[in-house]
């Protein structure tokens, strides 16, 4: 699951996974599709949960819904953009707080991932 902070954020998101590149294809939906149930990957503004996934993505200020159902929860931020840093530093001290395991990973300038926390 996906979940975008508006519907133009999903439906651009939408748009670039089914024109990136043929040989990157990702099998995915909206929340509207027929049978969203079935997608598995299924982009969404609603805090629901239609195709029952274990993981879900935050991206673009979404606020998450209650988590205990998933295995794990991913919260995807700009680290250049200040508002969103704020948001983050949010919702990492609620997942805390709520004794979720949370751990925070940036990425360098070689475009590696690095964990930091």
């Amino acid at each position: 699951m996906v979940q975008t902070g508006s519907d133009e954020r999903r439906d651009a998101l939408d748009t670039h996974l089914w024109t990136y590149r043929d040989d990157s294809f990702l099998a995915h939906g909206t929340e509207h599709d027929q049978h969203a149930q079935h997608q598995p990957v299924l982009l969404t503004t609603s805090t629901g949960n239609a195709n029952a996934a274990r993981i879900r993505f935050m991206v673009d200020g979404a606020e998450p819904p209650e988590l205990s159902g998933y295995d794990r929860a991913v919260f995807m931020f700009d680290g250049h953009d200040m508002s969103q840093v704020e948001q983050a530093r949010g919702h990492w001290k609620a997942m805390k707080t709520a004794g979720h395991a949370a751990t925070y990973w940036q990425q360098t300038p070689e475009r590696r991932w690095e964990r930091k926390a």
